[in-house]
Order: C-alpha cells, then sequence, then structure tokens
C-alpha cells in the first residue's frame, strides 16, 4: 500500500510506537494523520507538510469510537496502537487487571476497527494495522493479563483479515518483541527504538506483509517459533 498523500489515524498516539508511527507516516508523507489520545494535550507533532488533527479518544468509551468515525470519514489507514499492560502471574493477578487489558488490547481494538472498516471500504480501500506482541504467541508469566489479552486480539486480527478480505482492505498484524517504551521502563534487557519499529512497521504495510516482525528480537523469535512453537514455549515459560 501506499502511504504518500493516505489519510491515517494512529490511537494511542501520545507516546511509544504509536507517537513513533505518527512521526514515520510524516516522514512517508502522509496527507493527514488523526492522531488520537486519551489526553490530546500530550499530543507534540510537528507535521510539515502533513495536517496533524488531534483527535481525544479512550478505546474503551463505546460511546465515543462511533463519533470519532464520523469525524474521520476519509481515512483509508488505522494504526491501533493504544494498548497497556499489567504485570502479575495468571493465578494473582488481580481480575481487575486482567479485565483491564481486555478492555483496551481486545475490545478496544475491535470497537475501533469495526467502526472504522466501513469507512475504509467507502474510500476505496486500505489497511488496519494491530499491534500485537511476540507475546502473543508464547506467553511469559509475569504478563499474564498481557499474553491472554493480546493473544486474543491476534485470533481478532485472523478474523478480520478473513471478513475483510474482499473489501479491499488488508489487515496486519505486528508482532515487536521489547520495544524501549514506557511500557517496559526498569525491565533491564536488549530493547529496539520505537523508531526503528515504527519504520519497520510502515516499510512492511508498504510491502503488503501481513505479520510484521519489526524488530531483532521478534524475527529471530518467530524464526525459532516456525521450526519448533513448544521450545519456544517452554523458554518464554523461564522468564
Amino acid at each position: 500500500m501506499n502511504i504518500k498523500n493516505a489519510v491515517a489515524l494512529v490511537t494511542g498516539s501520545n507516546r511509544g510506537i504509536g507517537k513513533a508511527l505518527v512521526e514515520a507516516l510524516i516522514e512517508a508523507g502522509a496527507r493527514k494523520i488523526y492522531a488520537s489520545a486519551r489526553d490530546i494535550a500530550a499530543l507534540d507533532f510537528n507535521g510539515g507538510n502533513t495536517e496533524i488533527v488531534p483527535l481525544q479518544l479512550d478505546i474503551t468509551d463505546r460511546d465515543r469510537i462511533p463519533e470519532i468515525a464520523s469525524e474521520a470519514k476519509d481515512i483509508t489507514l488505522l494504526f491501533n496502537s493504544a494498548g497497556v499492560l499489567d504485570f502479575g502471574d495468571i493465578l494473582d493477578v488481580p481480575l481487575d487487571h486482567i479485565k483491564r487489558n481486555f478492555d483496551t488490547n481486545f475490545y478496544g481494538t475491535l470497537a475501533v476497527s469495526r467502526s472504522f472498516a466501513p469507512v475504509i471500504e467507502a474510500n476505496g480501500g486500505g489497511a488496519i494495522v494491530n499491534t500485537l506482541t511476540l507475546l502473543s504467541l508464547a506467553s511469559m508469566p509475569g504478563l499474564a493479563a498481557y499474553n491472554a489479552s493480546k493473544a486474543a486480539a491476534w485470533s481478532m486480527t485472523l478474523s478480520l483479515r478473513a471478513s475483510l478480505a474482499d473489501r479491499n482492505i488488508d489487515v496486519h498484524g505486528v508482532f515487536p518483541g521489547a520495544v524501549d517504551t514506557d511500557m517496559l521502563d526498569g525491565v533491564e534487557m536488549p530493547k529496539t527504538s520505537p523508531a526503528d519499529v515504527a519504520q519497520a512497521i510502515i516499510n512492511g504495510v508498504i510491502e503488503g506483509q501481513e505479520d510484521i516482525f519489526p524488530d531483532p528480537m521478534s524475527v529471530e523469535v518467530y524464526g525459532a517459533w516456525s521450526k519448533d512453537h513448544k521450545a519456544v514455549e517452554k523458554q518464554f515459560a523461564q522468564m
């Protein structure tokens, strides 16, 4: 898909991968970007020749999402980047943390996708890009709620791809490894910069990659998972 002159919406664009995606889209020549966040005061972009439209959006607000869809009627690209992460083992993580992760990472992403799929179709087609995680493939015990919500989001992404295949809408799943964002602040391990991840995502969309592994860790782990997923499962279970 061609990014130049496209109109995009990026959720969670105030930080991390979402913010880096807005900057990468500007660099790629997008004509207009709807940059959404729960607090638009946190948005600060130099759009240059790209029109930046700040949108207040909490993707768990089911009433607000249709309003946004009626405001942003010209988009052809949707980047579902908003997400949350809570720590905790599956046996003791509070149920409200599990609910919070599913409300945002699964139900929120689904609600935005369902609201904007008809918009993208009406504009001649385009793409939906869901930011998932390597932990959709193999669970890390200390992130049980996050793992489960993102695994569900991966399954949902496959369903979207099948349902939208005849509507000229590509559906991409993105599986980052460790990225240097607020979510992993304090976790000591090699991390890839959000800017590098965002650029790899944009390249993947342009090249039509359905599954995008945007950093060295994700490429390496996916290669190992493809050969022996049980070995990767056991490896991640020890983390």
